[in-house]
């Protein structure tokens, strides 16, 4: 009889649920991000680890890791312990990086699931492109239009260098026929803020969280957004696609765990995010920011993911070989 009880308690050890399961988390979360502190992936990281904090009853904390075109934090994210309390949210920028060009480290571009295990996705973030009041431009085709007269002369404020708000201005370069100036940021879109309201640098293209202050205020003017079709918390914002016709961009963030979180982690956490992600409170908040949530199994983001990097690599390469090419 001792024995059987004790063979029946192993028994039932062994088909007891993973503390994984049952009590996950049960210690502070960190969550990783690529960007500054007022970012737009900053901004919708925290009003989303503040919801996943009320479901979880644990901290959820941000940790900024700027600089390196996201190389840092990715490094960060990938030394971390596999446990599911370090998670990073992976933008678009840090897919399309192009390995061997010039300043981009050796752990970039991220691959699934080579580097980390995909989670879900986050939001996706249309780019609104703005300018200087001082510049005079109304419009996208009045920017088209002075650009062609001077070409090379207007500048744009991008968050570094192969991110994809720099593709992004570069397709529309391309698409348009026009040459503009690019100037880098890696301090987020405050720095660049500060040369653009002051005219210092004529354009700026970034998600709305981090435009909305000077939009507000005035002190820059959004002239279009790369959506398909003009969006209802900015009706009277004309779309790129309105001038260039087909033209459609955006960056994105998706959630990521280190290779070798435990499964019944990365399941909890997909299906909590996904919750958090369909109240009616968070779409709306988020759609304010020009954000927009997508969700998506673990798989779907992989295939997602897959397919804009068949879709902006070509671009990335583009820009890599004109960067290569010796100044005129």
């Amino acid at each position: 009889m001792k024995r059987f009880v004790l063979a029946a308690a192993a028994t039932f050890a062994l088909c007891a649920p993973a503390p994984a399961q049952s009590d996950y988390p049960n210690k502070p979360v960190k969550i990783i991000v690529d960007s500054a502190p007022g970012s737009a992936t900053d901004v919708i990281n925290r009003l989303v680890s503040d919801r996943l904090a009320q479901r979880w009853g644990q901290q959820v904390l941000t940790l900024n890791h700027p600089g390196a075109g996201g190389s840092m934090a990715v490094r960060a994210a990938s030394q971390a312990e596999a446990d599911g309390t370090t998670f990073l949210v992976g933008n678009a920028s840090v897919f399309l990086a192009l390995k061997g060009e010039p300043g981009v480290a050796p752990n970039l571009p991220v691959e699934l699931p080579r580097d980390f295990i995909p989670i879900g996705f986050i939001a996706q973030q249309l780019m609104f492109i703005a300018v200087a009041p001082q510049t005079g431009i109304k419009s996208l085709p009045e920017l088209i239009e002075a650009a062609k007269q001077r070409p090379g002369a207007l500048s744009y404020a991008t968050t570094g260098r192969g991110r994809i708000t720099h593709l992004t201005m570069e397709l529309l370069q391309s698409r348009a026929g026009i040459a503009l100036q690019m100037i880098p940021y890696s301090g987020g879109p405050t720095a660049a803020m500060a040369d653009v309201t002051t005219g210092r640098v004529a354009i700026i293209i970034e998600a709305y969280s981090g435009l909305a202050g000077g939009l507000q205020s005035g002190s820059i003017k959004g002239i279009a957004v790369t959506s398909f079709e003009r969006l209802a918390e900015f009706k009277d914002l004309a779309t790129v696609a309105e001038t260039l016709p087909g033209f459609i961009a955006g960056g994105w963030n998706v959630l990521l765990a280190p290779v070798g979180t435990p499964a019944a982690i990365v399941d909890k956490v997909s299906i909590d995010l996904a919750k958090v992600l369909g109240e009616t409170e968070v779409k709306t908040k988020l759609a304010t920011l020009g954000a927009y949530v997508r969700a998506m199994t673990p798989a779907e983001v992989m295939a997602f993911v897959e397919e804009q990097q068949r879709t902006w690599r070509p671009v990335a390469e583009k820009v890599a070989k004109d960067m290569a090419q010796p100044a005129k």
